[in-house]
């Protein structure tokens, strides 16, 4: 049976654009052009969060409009050009790679040994296999691109496996025991972990890209320098959420004795550390040093890549020693979607900014908080909440952080915020924002499906995190950044 493309959002997605370009007054002081490029960016985000189509046809769908219509060039070679100039970011390919990369962990096994490992370490109590959660996601996720296979296809597993070995289901309405308070734990981790490192989600290389674009270059945050950024205030909301989440939904099983001897025996059914795994990890550690960019500090800028070549070079040897072949390549499907949509969204988000709509609307956010007279710390804490909690109405953090993050960030910027400070403040909730609702990434409908927690408790736990969350990274984050220097 043939899926049909959902007739309302695509109505609506339609009906939106051509509203836009054709019924609603073109502003003062903005090309055109620019307000017809918008039409369509608007006409594909409706389309995206609607789910008219999957997000990489809809991107096909709107790399065609663009050549097309010629909004960014009256000259069709150069249309097409610029509507397929989004393939040549070196930052899809980052992301579209490190995908490929950690199809690795689940083909080799290696994602369930560490996660049964730190289990067998630290699982005697039920707060300790929340940890070992924690610890496992933090470890895989620099080089797990895709939140939602991290989250979902990894640590959900584990945590339903452990949950089962204590009786505690859903269907036999025996959450409370132990299922909920970890299905919530390993859930309010994974936005964490997502934001501490560009390769963590997807979308995080399009904020480093907005953010060089908004600063003529002058800024360009390195993969090094976001993992430093983002650790200490990071590894501080890890180490809270069992425990914020103990405090409201404490487990009914406080001691889980036998949960050691259940991830041994997974592990000891696992067998030895298969020539595979021990592969993964080689790549793992080397990746992240040259990511991080260990051996430039030791030998000199000579021996700086770029993190797009380290990505590759990951690639390269796991094929060279067949831990994948072309075959996984070429299956990861969730890879070459995220290069079509990645490219389609950073080159509509890229001429936006060019045709100088990006800049015509930070400067209508910025007067109208001016206009309350209040000093940077303040406008910026505004910024940062609208921006936020605006994430209720989006179920996709790409299509959010395209459409709003760089307006917000040029305009906190005008309006006096330390440029670096702001990029790093509104990356992180870029991320955190997915804690809020059962819809706001693809992680949650998995945890969320799987029917520990009800929607009410879901949103209460999520908004409490959110709370927390943007605390912590705001004021710790602050002290943070301002002691390495970026403010």
């Amino acid at each position: 049976m043939k899926n049909k493309i959902p007739l309302v959002p695509a109505l609506i997605a339609v009906g939106m654009t051509l509203l836009i370009w054709f019924v609603i007054p073109i502003p003062q002081g903005v090309p055109p052009e620019s307000w017809h490029l918008l039409a369509l960016f608007v006409g594909t985000i409706a389309a995206i969060i609607g789910k008219a189509m999957p997000i990489g046809a809809i991107a096909i769908i709107a790399i065609t409009l663009v050549a097309i219509t010629g909004v960014t060039s009256p000259n069709p070679s150069t249309a097409i050009k610029d509507a397929l100039s989004g393939f040549s970011s070196p930052l899809i390919w980052l992301i579209g790679v490190a995908i490929i990369i950690s199809r690795g962990l689940a083909k080799t096994g290696l994602g369930n040994r560490i996660g049964y490992y730190f289990i067998s370490v630290f699982g005697k109590k039920t707060i300790g296999i929340g940890y070992s959660l924690a610890i496992s996601e933090l470890l895989i996720a620099p080089v797990t691109p895709s939140n939602t296979a991290r989250g979902g296809g990894i640590i959900h597993p584990i945590m339903k496996s452990i949950a089962a070995s204590f009786n505690s289901s859903p269907e036999e309405g025996t959450s409370n025991k132990v299922g909920k308070y970890l299905a919530l734990t390993s859930y309010h981790i994974n936005p964490i972990t997502s934001a501490m490192f560009i390769t963590a989600t997807a979308p995080n290389p399009l904020i480093v890209k907005l953010i060089s674009d908004a600063t003529a270059a002058d800024i360009s945050i390195t993969w090094g320098q976001w993992a430093l950024g983002a650790l200490i205030p990071g590894l501080v909301c890890i180490a809270l959420v069992p425990i914020v989440v103990r405090i409201f939904f404490p487990p009914e099983i406080s001691e889980t004795p036998n949960a050691p001897a259940f991830a041994q025996e997974k592990l000891k059914e696992m067998g030895k550390m298969t020539r595979d795994e021990k592969i993964m990890i080689g790549v793992f550690g080397l990746l992240l040093t040259l990511w991080a960019g260990v051996p430039a500090m030791i030998f000199g800028s000579a021996f700086t890549l770029n993190a797009t070549t380290v990505a590759l070079l990951g690639l390269v040897i796991l094929l060279l020693t067949s831990v994948l072949t072309w075959e996984d390549v070429l299956k990861e499907k969730s890879a070459w979607d995220t290069i079509i949509w990645f490219a389609a969204l950073i080159m509509m988000a890229g001429f936006l900014n060019k045709l100088g709509l990006i800049k015509w609307f930070s400067v209508v956010v910025q007067t109208s908080i001016a206009n309350f007279g209040i000093g940077w710390e303040l406008s910026v804490l505004v910024l940062m909440l609208i921006y936020f909690y605006t994430h209720y109405f989006f179920a996709s953090t790409t299509a959010h952080i395209t459409a709003m993050f760089a307006a917000f960030f040029i305009a906190g910027v005008a309006l006096g915020a330390p440029p670096l400070f702001l990029a790093f403040l509104l990356a992180g909730a870029s991320s955190l924002m997915m804690s809020l609702t059962h819809y706001a990434t693809g992680t949650s409908p998995i945890v969320f499906g799987s029917g520990y927690a009800t929607l009410g408790e879901w949103w209460k736990m999520g908004f409490i995190m959110s709370v927390v969350n943007l605390t912590i990274w705001t004021v710790v984050g602050g002290v943070w950044w301002k002691l390495l220097g970026f403010w």
